[in-house]
């Protein structure tokens, strides 16, 4: 909170003394929290993994809500801790009707947000998921090991790496968004955005204010950074000859990418009288945006046909890669998906031939394949759930449904004028901004992480 305040000195704003409140607030409870139960803790159980976890985020984000509050920028309490829930889970879905009109400090405030969630849900991923055994992800492990047996020996030192590793890929995309074009403040944080693959902008209509295919370019290119996994670029680093397509989720999701992007932009050609680079470029931008959730647009692309919205929702619900910043269902679980059913139609037809579940060159083995079968059906039954609920709240069902989505995979625009690339949550009632708020975290901390909390076995000694 430091930084906001260090802005608003600098611009001359008498505001600086708000976000100092704030972080006295914090440090105040932090410190008188760490005091009184300090303690040594050897070993944290299986239960207290799940439960540090969720208290963790919650907690956060209603301590992330305070400036914007004690500011003003904010005045309502809901929409303060719907603001910092969606900035510190990476949905990048605002409140906010004409963000350029905010102090420097509370824009700041905000894409920081999207960072500390980005780094967050990365070390979060690659430390306790595969502990918890959440959705398969013990075989994101294993494909880690796969690669390098020797590589991170101790989770400090993969800690440490991928904060130099995002840093640093922050600070490069920050560099290269300047010298395209774009001023210092608004590089610095679309540069935060990008990588962390949340979508908070400084403008109103996101990227397509600057209208440049340099800086669209530069953000996709960060925005599928960000979409890979960040031990990846630990293994690059430590052994200069790794060839990423060795990894089945990379190279499967590349191939995604540039199939769907070429096709649509071939489509758009055909439809219009846009030249082919020119829609390979709003395409490209456009699909990256949405596949690795971060919600920036280029162009509304719901102009381009009644088809997109189905498209694009179907692509909010693809992800990135395990163990990167993006939300959805990510790419190894689908491809763990896509290789089950073809074991079954196989077997359907030759009951003796013995077909493996591979994803890459990693075996699955029946308790992963179930794991991830829980985890889909519980993503698909949490959508559901959430529209539902804000259908009986009032709100038609197209909205309902698309804010559900948008929230639950952690997009934040949604396929509706309202709420889309251009659109803001403003319109929500307190009470629904609460049940997204909740969809946004079941999807930030994969929804099982949240669940089992609930559960009464969870309580039994």
């Amino acid at each position: 909170m430091l930084f906001p305040a260090l802005i608003d000195i600098y611009d001359n704003d008498t505001n600086w003394s708000d976000f100092v409140t704030s972080m006295l607030i914090t440090m105040f409870v932090g410190i008188s929290l760490f005091l009184s139960n300090k303690t040594k803790i050897m070993q944290i159980t299986l239960k207290q993994g799940y439960l540090v976890t969720l208290s963790c985020w919650i907690s956060v984000s209603l301590f992330s809500a305070i400036p914007f509050i004690i500011s003003g920028a904010i005045t309502d309490c809901t929409s303060a801790i719907f603001e910092s829930v969606s900035g510190i889970t990476g949905t990048g879905a605002t409140i906010l009707p004409d963000v350029e009109q905010m102090p420097r400090s509370i824009l700041l405030w905000r894409s920081m947000l999207n960072g500390l969630g980005g780094i967050g849900i990365v070390i979060f991923a690659v430390a306790m998921l595969p502990f918890l055994g959440v959705g398969g992800m013990q075989m994101f492990a294993r494909e880690n090991a796969n690669a390098n047996d020797k590589l991170m020996p101790k989770f400090v030192d993969i800690a440490k790496w991928i904060m130099f590793v995002y840093v640093g890929l922050v600070l490069l995309c920050t560099i290269l968004l300047y010298f395209g074009g774009m001023g210092k403040f608004d590089a610095v944080n679309h540069a935060i955005s990008a990588v962390a693959t949340a979508g908070f902008s400084t403008k109103n209509n996101s990227v397509a204010y600057f209208d440049s295919g340099i800086i669209e370019f530069i953000l996709a290119l960060f925005m599928l950074l960000g979409a890979l996994p960040m031990t990846f670029y630990i293994m690059l680093i430590k052994n200069k000859e790794f060839d990423p397509f060795h990894i089945g989720q990379i190279k499967y999701f590349f191939k995604t990418i540039f199939l769907l992007s070429f096709f649509v932009a071939l489509w758009l050609s055909l439809q219009s009288n846009m030249n082919f680079f020119t829609a390979l470029r709003y395409s490209s931008f456009n699909i990256i945006s949405v596949i690795t959730t971060t919600g920036m647009g280029s162009t509304d692309f719901l102009d381009w046909g009644i088809w997109t919205a189905v498209f694009f929702t179907i692509l909010s619900m693809h992800g990135g890669c395990n163990g990167s910043t993006t939300g959805s269902i990510k790419v190894m679980r689908w491809q763990v998906l896509k290789s089950y059913f073809h074991k079954t139609i196989v077997t359907s037809i030759e009951p003796n031939r013995v077909v493996p579940v591979k994803v890459g060159e990693v075996s699955v083995n029946d308790g992963i394949v179930n794991s991830v079968f829980v985890y889909v059906f519980l993503f698909f039954v949490t959508m559901g759930i959430t529209a539902v609920a804000l259908n009986f709240m009032g709100y038609d069902f197209t909205t309902s449904v698309s804010a559900a989505i948008a929230s639950v995979t952690n997009t934040g625009p949604g396929i509706t004028t309202s709420i889309g690339v251009m659109g803001n949550y403003a319109f929500f009632s307190s009470s629904a901004k609460y049940v997204l708020c909740a969809a946004m975290l079941l999807g930030r901390l994969e929804i099982v992480t949240v669940l089992v909390v609930f559960t009464k076995s969870f309580w039994k000694k």
